[in-house]
């Protein structure tokens, strides 16, 4: 029977794929049943570390990106995971220190860690919400103080949608997102893909399905669809890196896992 804390719905007896992250860039919020489940899709996939690393890097890059070029000032970073170096509101604060970020997750763990982390921050905020449920995220009474959604506003959805099923229903969920954003907004979005490696994505989705989440990678076309009639920016939906090259030191399998892009509200 899976061990659970009631008062935070902690389950450190069941893999979660937040933790599992936390693993793979050798962070130590993880628990014993996220190393295992860890270790074995590095049994299949031993580059997982350096496409952690990687995404770590996109997030950096895009954020950069949105602050410095396209002048945006509110951030809604979407299953934002366990803080680790250089959070999306360090990047940000490094340009301008007074461009709000709210972090949504719904893993207590998560929640904890940031709450602790921001204690004295003005300008950042950590809402415990599901961003399965869009009504509750754009409603939260903190997310609408922080976050004026009549202005433009980026939503971070990095490397979490492939960890929603399709019985959620994950392109009405963007969509409803997508609707709610004022013009100029953008949406930054990364996802794991099945076009290049089906059976190793199959065989690490078989490895999560004991977790907390699953793990559904999607085709370039159906990670397409995501962004509705945003208009992508150059060089549009690519392999891991939307505003650079791949390093040279890359992996050349790591940057063929998964897609990312960025785009704009019309």
């Amino acid at each position: 029977m899976t061990q659970s804390h009631p008062e935070t719905g902690l389950q450190p007896d069941r893999p979660n794929a937040a933790r599992m992250f936390d693993y793979y860039l050798g962070g130590k919020d993880n628990f014993a049943a996220d190393r295992a489940a860890a270790e074995m899709v590095l049994q299949v996939a031993p580059w997982m570390p350096e496409a952690a690393r990687q995404g770590r890097e996109l997030i950096s890059r895009t954020v950069r990106h949105l602050v410095e070029e396209k002048g945006i000032r509110q951030i809604l970073d979407l299953g934002s995971g366990l803080p680790t170096q250089d959070n999306v509101h360090e990047i940000a604060h490094r340009i301008d220190p007074d461009v709000r970020v709210v972090y949504v997750d719904n893993d207590p763990v998560v929640c904890t860690h940031g709450r602790a982390l921001l204690a004295d921050s003005k300008t950042v905020s950590v809402v415990q919400a599901d961003l399965t449920d869009p009504q509750q995220v754009l409603g939260h009474p903190a997310i609408g103080d922080a976050i004026d959604v009549g202005s433009p506003v980026a939503v971070l959805m990095m490397f979490v949608l492939h960890l929603v099923p399709d019985e959620q229903d994950p392109q009405r969920i963007v969509a409803t997102y997508r609707n709610a954003l004022a013009p100029g907004s953008y949406l930054a979005l990364s996802h794991a893909g099945t076009d290049v490696h089906p059976d190793l994505m199959a065989r690490i989705s078989a490895i999560y399905a004991r977790a907390n989440s699953p793990f559904v990678p999607r085709s370039h076309a159906d990670i397409s669809r995501f962004f509705g009639d945003f208009v992508l920016e150059p060089p549009g939906l690519v392999n891991m890196w939307p505003h650079t090259e791949p390093p040279a030191t890359a992996d050349p399998q790591v940057a063929r896992t998964g897609y990312s892009g960025l785009a704009r509200k019309p």
